[in-house]
């Protein structure tokens, strides 16, 4: 089997150009839903990634703005910084009573009710959707009325728009960093940049660039 991959950019609905955004904004873009028996502990909303301090965030774009290409513009917002907390939770969280042992929304197709873990014998093992084994053995047209059934039936589905043209993938030099940019902190070494000719191939470092894969 052969195929081509093609990268197209994601919707953005607001593209800031002044970091951070203002704290009212952040509920427009950021959900917290907590399930449980009880209210969140103070140090539970001290954890990551709740956790926000405020130092920390202007050390984070003061780093960006002196060192990556793509921030070199950016404005930071002393005012927007001073809203948020010191050390803390800086979002509005929604609150959901639950005495299930398990979340709802994260309970397997073979869930027999018990709480995790177990006292004795092997693991509990837990299965999300379709595994290996059911899609191999069910005909094409199978998986097709299973997918129509499940339109029919008002069941969630997941959809995740993008823009109407597909990014160039040859001489685009920030393409790679804007996917990964773990991989690309500093906003260079990506491929096919000028600096590189007669240095490295673009195969070579794509073959380097993959032992860092699962960074």
């Amino acid at each position: 089997m052969a195929a081509n991959a093609i990268s197209f950019a994601n919707p953005m609905p607001d593209v800031y150009d002044i970091l951070p955004p203002p704290l009212a904004e952040l509920d427009n873009v950021l959900a917290f839903i907590y399930t449980g028996p009880c209210h969140p502990h103070e140090k539970d909303l001290r954890r990551t990634p709740l956790l926000v301090r405020r130092n920390k965030v202007k050390k984070a774009l003061e780093w960006l703005k002196l060192n990556h290409e793509s921030y070199a513009d950016l404005n930071i917002s002393h005012e927007n910084l001073q809203e948020y907390p010191i050390s803390g939770c800086p979002l509005v969280y929604a609150f959901r009573m639950s005495g299930d042992p398990q979340a709802t929304e994260a309970l397997p197709d073979n869930d027999d009710g018990l709480e995790d873990g177990t006292s004795n014998g092997q693991c509990s093992f837990t299965v999300h959707g379709l595994v290996g084994e059911d899609l191999e053995t069910k005909p094409w047209d199978t998986l097709k009325s299973i997918a129509i059934r499940h339109l029919t039936e008002s069941k969630k589905i997941l959809g995740i728009g993008h823009a109407e043209n597909p990014e160039s993938i040859y001489h685009n030099t920030h393409l790679y960093p804007q996917m990964f940019s773990w991989l690309f902190p500093y906003g260079k070494g990506s491929f096919d940049q000028s600096a590189h000719a007669g240095v490295i191939s673009t195969k070579a470092h794509k073959c380097w660039m993959l032992m860092y894969h699962d960074k």
